[in-house]
């Protein structure tokens, strides 16, 4: 959809034919009071009224009121006016980091966190625009590039399917090797107009245990977040789960609560969105979400053609009317 822009015009300059059309309606209306004056100086009043009606006199008008709105549309047009456009992104890189520690096979989201997971993730890769290059990491206790960015989305896809479980969680490791791997691509990728744009996708269930319990840890997650701030590639985290979440580990049960507010200060500390999904619906529109934010963006485009459209068919009408009422041309 077309959005006009107050003031968005690449060539206001055109705007100073207005004068011009103020000069000729001002003409206009000179001439006709000039030609009213020497209607009425030669004219028989009593036998005018009787041949042309009062009530038709402004009829007359018609062609020129068009002709004027004409003009005005033209002239709007040829200065270049532009409206928002949302355009799918022809370069940018993504990576999509998933968590695959042993808290992800809880079933508190049907029919497991881990499958409705693969099953949303393949979604997203499938749905994102053509130009976005996506990559795959997968992290427990180590953080494994599973694929690098890429525009083969079949490829992503069958290595969501691989996707395998594994202990422990190493959140800042996982960011880390994403943020290197956006590198190492742009190194590849990057021309004249520099780097494309990146963004790191999250998706965890769990709190940080590799360093243990330390967020802040040189290889933590937190300074991973900070690190992607300072490089411009913020990470859009989701943290995915219930509060109710269990496993079975070693045949005993041990509660796996989601963990929001450490997802929440990674998106926060690198400059990114947090969102929330507790069952594979909401996973499915939160990727849904990132796949509409990063996949286009708003640019200014030409927007000068309704404008032309409008201004010719009233030039079309200006000169039918014209025909039909005077018998010639305005």
């Amino acid at each position: 959809m077309f959005g006009l822009s107050f003031g968005g015009f690449t060539a206001p300059w055109w705007f100073l034919l207005l004068i011009v059309v103020v000069l000729l309606v001002v003409g206009y209306v000179v001439v006709q009071r000039m030609r009213h004056r020497r209607i009425m100086r030669f004219t028989n009043l009593a036998l005018l009224e009787r041949v042309v009606p009062r009530q038709q006199t402004w009829v007359r008008h018609v062609p020129a009121v068009v002709l004027v709105v004409a003009l005005t549309l033209l002239t709007t047009a040829m200065a270049g006016p532009t409206a928002e456009q949302r355009v799918p992104r022809n370069r940018a890189t993504v990576m999509l980091v998933i968590d695959v520690s042993l808290s992800m096979e809880a079933t508190d989201v049907k029919p497991s966190r881990l499958k409705a997971a693969k099953d949303a993730a393949k979604d997203f890769a499938n749905g994102l625009t053509p130009g976005i290059n996506l990559g795959l990491i997968s992290f427990a206790g180590t953080a494994s590039v599973m694929v690098s960015p890429t525009t083969d989305r079949a490829g992503v896809a069958k290595a969501i399917d691989n996707l395998r479980l594994a202990e422990s969680t190493a959140t800042g490791e996982a960011i880390f090797a994403a943020l290197q791997s956006i590198e190492g691509f742009a190194q590849i990728v990057g021309g004249a107009d520099g780097a494309p744009p990146a963004r790191i996708v999250l998706m965890s269930d769990g709190k940080q245990t590799v360093p243990t319990d330390d967020a802040d840890d040189p290889r933590g997650a937190f300074t991973a977040a900070r690190q992607a701030k300072d490089t411009k590639v913020p990470v859009s985290t989701i943290s995915y789960g219930t509060t109710e979440g269990e496993v079975t580990i070693d045949g005993k049960s041990q509660a796996v609560p989601v963990d929001d507010e450490s997802m929440k200060q990674i998106a926060d500390l690198s400059g990114g969105e947090f969102y929330k999904a507790a069952s594979a619906d909401e996973l499915h529109r939160v990727y849904d979400t990132l796949g509409e934010q990063i996949g286009y963006e708003t640019k200014d485009a030409d927007a000068s053609k309704p404008w032309l459209m409008l201004g010719t068919l009233a030039a079309l009408l200006a000169a039918g009317s014209a025909l039909l009422i005077g018998q010639r041309l305005p």
